[in-house]
Formats: C-alpha cells, structure tokens, sequence
C-alpha cells in the first residue's frame, strides 16, 4: 500500500505543480503575483478532489471528505479573489518584488519563493483530503466522521462570519479609517485564521477513519504554525500595529486567536 500512497501523492504533486505554474505564468503579464493568495485554498483542496476522481470506490466517507475540503476551498477562493483583484497587487509582494530589484529578478524569485512554496505547502497540508480517502471498509460514516465535520462546521462558521462582518464593517463609510472590534472580532483578533485552523483539524479527524489517517496528523500542525507564526496573524499584527494606533489596546483586550469574552480594560 505504501507504494500506492507513494504513487497517489505523486500524482497530485504533479497536478498542482502544473496549476501553480500556469498562475506563475499569470502572474507575470499581470504583474501581480498575489494572485496566488486566491489559488490557496483551491490548491489545498485539489489533491484531494484528484484523489477522489482518480481512486474513490463510493464510499460516503471519501464522498463527505471531498465535499468539505471543496466547500472550504470554493468559498475562500471567492472571498479573496472578490476582495483581492480590483485592488492590484499585495502590499507583500510589492515590497518583496523591491527588495528583489525590480521585475525581472522578481520574476525567477516568486517562482520558488511564492508560487513553489506555496505549491508544496498547499499539497503537504492536503494530505487528511488524499490519504483519508484510502483503505475504507464497510459502507457507514465513522464516529471519527461525525466528530470531524462537527468541529469542520465551527471553523467554516467562524472563517465565513468573521469575513463576512469585517467586510461588511469595511463597506459603510461612517467606518473609513477605524478599527475592526466587533462581532467575532471581538472575542478572537482572527476569526478567519481559527477558522481556518478548526477546518483543518476537522477534516484531519475525519482522515483518521482510514488506516492511513495518521499520516496526515501533521497538517493541522503545519497549517496552525503558518497562520498563528509565519504568514497569517504575526505578519497581519505587525501591519495593523503600524496602520491603527488603538491596535495595541485592542490586542490587550482580545484574545490573540482561540475564541475568549473580551476582557475589559484595566
């Protein structure tokens, strides 16, 4: 089995290799590579969706796996592109495309840096959509299954609401230039980032049905590492830090990202 596991991530390595470069090459006659900030979540579910097509034997539990992963995708990916793309490209990339020298040297850089990283990231943290789909017997949704969308449920909620109210705070004038602090915003300074995390874990519990399972424990691990210390809440912090001089009072006020009742003022 080990061989098919081997031949399967392969497989859907190759995929997404083809699909980042294809955006890559976007990228360049756009000149805007946060582009790719909308490929994200499609990325993380494709493998899976691939897996699904190529070797599902119609079990409900590769059915419910794959439809998951695909709702959590979709939405992003319209999220981000509906907010992204009429705004051209990303303060980070503007900033990284600088330090590069320019746009040619920029151009080979984001091709490891942004667009091959992200490649490989996306398909390591797809492993709980790929391998929870193997080595399913009988024909029932597992304990592991209705645990697993319980809490997928509590991230998508938290991801979408969160997303939902800060872009509807954003939308009304009388809010230009203030501090987002409500709704769930209040109790987590990032809603959509624990979401995202809860998403993870969910869809990993639910892998866990399949002997295979525990080889995706990992991910969660990864995905909660990069949102809470790489490119998700430490890199947003240091931004709004330097945008909102009441950023400061409000991360004394609000918890950094599990969910808690706002604590008051000293």
């Amino acid at each position: 089995m080990s061989d098919q596991l081997t031949s399967i991530a392969l497989e859907s390595l190759g995929i997404s290799a083809l699909v980042f470069l294809a955006f890559w090459v976007i990228s360049i006659f756009k000149k805007d590579a946060s582009i790719v900030d909308i490929l994200w979540g499609p990325a993380c579910a494709l493998p899976g969706v691939v897996t699904y097509v190529n070797h599902s034997n119609g079990h409900p539990m590769q059915l419910l796996l794959v439809t998951l992963v695909s709702i959590w995708a979709l939405r992003l990916g319209l999220y981000l592109g509906k907010r992204n793309l009429p705004h051209g490209e990303d303060y980070r990339y503007v900033r990284m495309r600088q330090q590069a020298g320019g746009d040619g040297p920029f151009i080979i850089k984001s091709l490891w840096f942004v667009f091959g990283m992200q490649c490989v990231l996306s398909w390591l943290i797809s492993f709980p959509a790929q391998f929870g789909m193997l080595g399913l017997e009988g024909n029932e949704i597992t304990m592991f299954g209705y645990i697993g969308t319980t809490i997928w449920f509590i991230g998508i909620f938290f991801e979408a609401v969160g997303d939902h109210q800060l872009t509807t705070f954003k939308k009304d004038p009388e809010n230009q230039g203030k501090l987002m602090t409500q709704g769930l915003w209040s109790w987590t300074r990032h809603p959509n980032y624990f979401g995202d995390a809860m998403v993870w874990i969910g869809l990993t519990i639910i892998a866990l049905s399949s002997p295979y399972g525990i080889y995706t424990v990992f991910s969660p691990l990864v995905m909660t590492f990069f949102l809470v210390k790489v490119s998700g809440k430490a890199l947003t912090e240091r931004h709004m830090s330097k945008k909102y001089p009441e950023y400061e009072a409000y991360k004394a006020s609000t918890s950094g990202f599990i969910p808690m009742p706002p604590r008051k003022s000293a």
